[in-house]
């Protein structure tokens, strides 16, 4: 099942309903939560309660045509979750609706997600920043023969290009015929390999904060390694050892520590890059207030988020400039309104200008600083 990218978050976070409200449902469906239809239908049932609440609380700000809008989005979430769901592998699912700005998204998660329902004019994608990026890991399999490059997605590997060639065996000729087709053999070999150094490369490009991890024979290592570009060589988390035709979930047993590990030097060092900057007053923000007013800047490169952090902040109608304290815009004088969701204006503001969000999942380092910090541009 297919992670989410940067690309997609980039483009839900892009929308803004200019019509009506848009709708923005989250369900855990993780087996241990919900672990029989019974459960995923009483699931999703009580989020459609909590939003048909929470419309009822919008009934005197909206018109007509927007409530009725907001009840054809709730009977279309409704009916593709009785008629299109398909629940296999699936341990969360996001649905985005906004009927009258013709807008409708799902995304079917191969991890769980809290329950959530909003209703506002953007779309909620704070849950979904948990989830974009940790699966942004390449897998490739070399041998003298294979070479094969797959792509983690959510909890497995989906092969993504297959470079393999069959390269002929050695025959016991002799003399001098013997060298040259053995020169031959070793030719091929090092063709077939350069390929698949190329197809790495050209992935890599395409991807950003990628992982790269090698499965293959200690013979063929260091030779290929030579053949990696640069760009490769910053993303390499290791190699590791499988049978020769190790298929995908052996794959992904074999290099699954190489990627955690990789994953938590990543971590550290953005946040000592962050500890850096910020201990010399320098392109970083610490804290809410200095967070909000960078990411209202398009400052923002990487936007660091502990798991769970969120507090109420305040957005111009008409600018779109967030701080922590309500009142006047201090560039235009519009009054201010509030949003509940601090954490998810940091995030749309971020994407909006280009950078990426990195979250915390387990540690508590921005503890000190209410939870947010970022890595600026300027």
């Amino acid at each position: 099942m297919p992670g989410i990218t940067w690309e997609q978050l980039r483009e839900l976070a892009a929308f803004r309903a200019e019509n009506g409200c848009a709708v923005s449902l989250y369900a855990n469906l993780d087996p241990s939560e919900a672990p029989t239809a019974a459960a995923v239908e009483a699931r999703v049932s009580s989020q459609l309660a909590e939003a048909e609440r929470l419309a009822g609380e919008r009934k005197a700000s909206t018109s007509h045509a927007q409530r009725e809008g907001l009840k054809a989005d709730l009977d279309r979430i409704r009916r593709w979750f009785d008629d299109d769901f398909d629940r296999q592998g699936v341990r969360g699912v996001a649905v985005f609706a906004a009927s009258l700005d013709n807008f409708w998204s799902t995304l079917a998660l191969p991890s769980a997600v809290p329950d959530e329902v909003k209703i506002a004019i953007e779309l909620y994608v704070v849950p979904l920043t948990l989830h974009v990026g940790r699966d942004a890991a390449l897998v490739a399999a070399i041998g003298r023969e294979r070479g094969q490059v797959f792509r983690l997605r959510g909890a497995g590997l989906v092969e993504i290009a297959d470079d393999s060639q069959e390269v002929p065996g050695r025959h016991d000729q002799g003399g001098q015929s013997q060298g040259r087709y053995e020169r031959h053999i070793e030719n091929l070999v090092g063709q077939h390999l350069r390929e698949v150094a190329d197809t790495l490369d050209t992935r890599v490009r395409k991807l950003r904060g990628v992982a790269v991890a090698l499965v293959g024979a200690e013979d063929i290592r260091s030779d290929f390694e030579e053949l990696l570009s640069k760009d490769v060589k910053d993303c390499l988390a290791g190699w590791a050892s499988a049978e020769a035709h190790a298929e995908g979930p052996q794959l992904l047993e074999a290099v699954r520590p190489l990627l955690d590990e990789w994953w938590r030097k990543r971590e550290e060092a953005l946040l000592e890059r962050w500890r850096e900057e910020a201990g010399k007053n320098g392109r970083a923000a610490a804290g809410w207030a200095q967070t909000l007013e960078a990411a209202s800047d398009g400052r923002v490169e990487l936007l660091l988020v502990q798991n769970g952090v969120d507090q109420t902040a305040y957005e111009c109608p008409k600018c779109g400039r967030a701080q922590t304290t309500n009142g006047s815009c201090p560039l235009d004088g519009t009054t201010m309104v509030s949003r509940e969701n601090g954490v998810d204006v940091a995030v749309h503001k971020t994407l909006a200008h280009g950078g990426t969000v990195h979250v915390l999942r387990d540690r508590q380092d921005l503890e000190p600083v209410g939870g947010v910090a970022a890595l600026l541009r300027f």
